[in-house]
């Protein structure tokens, strides 16, 4: 078991959780979400293809990723923070050690969520407290980071890795999602 990876991961999506995205959608210096308004097609299939490719016999009960809202259903602010959550534990996920085949095939998808994770990470403010529903769900990541099994988490996190493309996309669009 990878438990042990755990805590550096935990330690890292705390660390976003706790902050916040920019107010009501005014980026700031370093945010730059709009190379992601639109995500190439040899983008979203790479990461599908390493979704489809994704075996896993574990089954775990954690429902992370099933929720009763969208992102469009947030303001930007939490759009933004949900999306750097979202980023910071799928980069965790994809990195973790892999057979050599499925390693190849996360090695285009995981360099893109970093890079995207770098964009999300100039776009937080850390005064900004989150609403109500992404808080709860916030809780709830934290509650699934010391509950849950690592391999849980990844077969959770690639199996809705084409939502976290979604949510980026929403929140690189800004009012227009």
């Amino acid at each position: 078991m990878l438990r042990l990876g755990l805590a550096p991961l935990l330690v890292l999506v705390l660390g976003v959780s706790l902050g916040a995205a920019f107010p009501h959608g005014s980026p700031g210096k370093g945010c730059r979400l709009s190379q992601y308004q639109s995500i190439a097609p040899e983008q979203r299939h790479a990461v599908d293809r390493m979704r489809q490719e994704f075996e896993t016999t574990h089954k775990c009960n954690t429902k992370l990723f099933q929720r009763k809202w969208n992102a469009v259903n947030l303001p930007m602010s939490d759009r933004v923070l949900l999306v750097a959550a979202e980023l910071n534990l799928t980069t965790a996920m994809l990195g973790l050690p892999a057979a050599p085949g499925f390693a190849e095939l996360c090695r285009e998808p995981l360099h893109f969520f970093r890079s995207a994770r770098e964009a999300v990470q100039g776009c937080v403010d850390p005064s900004h407290q989150p609403s109500g529903r992404l808080r709860h769900w916030l809780h709830k990541l934290q509650n699934a980071m010391r509950a849950e099994s690592t391999e849980c988490l990844r077969a959770t996190t690639i199996v809705h890795v084409l939502q976290v493309l979604d949510n980026l996309r929403c929140a690189a669009l800004q009012a227009k999602c």
